[in-house]
C-alpha cells in the first residue's frame, strides 16, 4: 500500500471524530450558542465509553453511556449560559475543563489498556477498487456518520425543525414573539450537542484508536469547533473540511512509513497548523462569514 492509498483508506476513519463532534456543535451555534467545551465533552465520552467496553458492556451501550455523559455535561452548561446568562466563552471553556478533569480521574486505572474494535463493512466490488477500494471498507460507525452528515443538511434545508433552529439563532426575539420556544429551543440543541460531542470521544476511544489514554482526545475537540467556522456554518463544507483534517492527520503516518526525514513533532502538529492557517483564510472572507454566519451567535437572550 502507498501514501495515497493509505491515507484514501483511513481518510473517513480518522475524520469521524471532528465529523460527529462538527455536526452537534452546527447544531448548538445555528441556535444561537457558542459552546467551547467540546473538548472535554468528547474527553468524557471516550472514558465512559472505554469502562464500558472495556468490562463487556459492548460497543452500542458504551455509545448510548457516551452520549447520555456528553449530554448532561452540556446541560451543565446550558443551565449556566442560558439560566444564569454567564458568558458562553467562559462557561464553555470552564465546561472544557472540568470534562477533560474527570476524564483523568475515570481513566486512571484504565492507562494503557486496549479493547476490541469493531470490524469493518466493505462494499462488494467497490472496495476492490485500485487505489480508492479503502474508501469503501469501513466500520459502521463511519457509514453511519455518513447517513447523519446527509440528514443534517436535509434538517436545514427542507425541514420545518431546522428552520426553526436557525431562526432562533438569528433573530430569538423575533422567533419569541412568533410564539418559539427560544430557551427551550437552545437547550435541546446543547444537549444534542453534547450527546454528538460524546459519541465522537467514544468514537476515538473504543474504535479508532482502541485504548485509553489521558489526553488522547488531544484538540479534537477544538477542531471540531474550527470546522464549523471552516465549513461556513454549512453542513457539506464542514463534511468536506472533516475528510481535510482526517487527510492531514494521516499524512504524518505516511511520511514516516516512506522514510522521510522530518522530526515528529512537526508532522504531529500538521492538523494544528493546517487548522490556523484555514481560520486565517476564511476569516480574512468577511462578505462569507456575513452571507452564511450566525446573527445572534453567543448573544444572551432575555424575554
Amino acid at each position: 500500500m502507498n501514501a495515497i492509498e493509505f491515507i484514501l483508506s483511513g481518510m473517513l476513519a480518522a475524520a469521524t471524530p471532528f465529523l460527529l463532534a462538527a455536526l452537534g456543535e452546527l447544531v448548538v451555534e445555528r441556535a444561537g450558542v457558542l459552546n467551547l467545551g467540546v473538548e472535554g465533552l468528547m474527553a468524557l465520552g471516550a472514558v465512559l465509553a472505554f469502562i464500558v467496553v472495556y468490562h463487556g458492556g459492548g460497543h452500542f451501550f458504551g455509545f448510548v453511556i457516551a452520549g447520555l455523559g456528553g449530554a448532561a455535561l452540556s446541560l451543565v452548561f446550558a443551565i449556566v449560559a442560558l439560566g444564569f446568562r454567564a458568558n458562553q466563552v467562559a462557561t464553555g471553556l470552564a465546561i472544557g475543563i472540568f470534562g477533560q478533569g474527570l476524564s483523568a480521574l475515570f481513566g486512571k486505572t484504565y492507562e494503557s489498556l486496549t479493547v476490541k474494535a469493531l470490524p469493518k463493512l466493505a462494499f462488494p466490488w467497490l472496495s476492490e477498487l485500485p487505489v480508492v477500494g479503502g474508501l469503501f471498507n469501513q466500520d459502521i460507525v463511519v457509514w453511519i456518520s455518513l447517513l447523519a452528515t446527509f440528514g443534517m443538511w436535509a434538517m436545514f434545508t427542507y425541514t420545518k425543525l431546522g428552520l426553526v433552529v436557525r431562526a432562533v439563532g438569528e433573530n430569538p426575539k423575533a422567533a419569541h414573539a412568533i410564539g418559539y420556544p427560544v430557551i427551550s429551543v437552545r437547550v435541546i440543541a446543547i444537549a444534542f450537542g453534547g450527546a454528538m460531542a460524546g459519541f465522537a470521544g467514544a468514537y476515538a476511544a473504543v474504535i479508532y484508536t482502541p485504548l485509553w489514554a489521558d489526553g488522547m482526545i488531544a484538540g479534537r475537540g477544538w477542531i471540531a469547533i474550527a470546522l464549523v467556522v471552516f465549513g461556513t456554518w454549512l453542513t457539506g463544507r464542514i463534511f468536506l473540511g472533516a475528510c481535510l483534517f482526517g487527510a492531514v492527520s494521516l499524512m504524518g503516518l505516511a511520511a514516516q512509513a516512506t522514510g522521510m526525514d522530518v522530526p515528529s513533532q512537526l508532522l504531529s502538529s500538521l492538523p494544528y497548523l493546517v487548522t490556523i492557517v484555514v481560520l486565517g483564510i476564511i476569516s480574512a472572507n468577511r462578505r462569507l462569514l456575513k452571507l452564511n454566519g450566525v446573527a445572534s451567535l453567543g448573544e444572551p437572550f432575555e424575554r
